[in-house]
């Protein structure tokens, strides 16, 4: 049996939530870029996550989580008319990224409060394994 498992499931969680911190991070810096080494807007990213098994050998043993891969939106850009920018097409409207904001920080909520949950849960079991070792003295 591997006591150390709910620490490597905590482990996983709280590695995979920074990574979708970062993707959304990167989303909200690049709000206003519409340039990019591709061509065009910036394309906001999203984050997918799948189960594994910590202990690859033991079918039956705790799951974390990771990140499967990091995907592109592939929603329109949001036409704006701004005729003066550099980007402007022809009609005077800029394709700019189809990154929300509200969306964005909702999702870097929901992101931190995951986390917050994943350190408590390791906080909690490191609490158990210590009184549990205090009454075997």
């Amino acid at each position: 049996m591997d006591y150390f498992g709910v620490f490597k499931t905590s482990a996983s969680a709280l590695f995979a939530q920074r990574q979708r911190m970062n993707v959304l991070a990167s989303n909200l810096a690049n709000i206003h870029t519409t340039r990019t080494e591709e061509g065009g807007p910036y394309k906001r990213k999203d984050v997918i996550f799948q189960s594994m098994l910590i202990e690859p050998n033991d079918a039956d043993g705790p799951e974390g989580v990771q990140v499967a891969k990091i995907v592109e939106d592939q929603s329109p850009p949001v036409m704006v008319y701004d005729p003066a920018h550099p980007d402007a097409n022809g009609e005077g409207y800029v394709a700019m990224p189809n990154v929300n904001s509200m969306e964005e920080m909702v999702n870097m909520m929901t992101a931190v409060r995951s986390y917050e949950a994943n350190v408590a849960a390791f906080n909690i079991s490191k609490g158990m394994f210590l009184k549990a070792l205090e009454l075997g003295r």
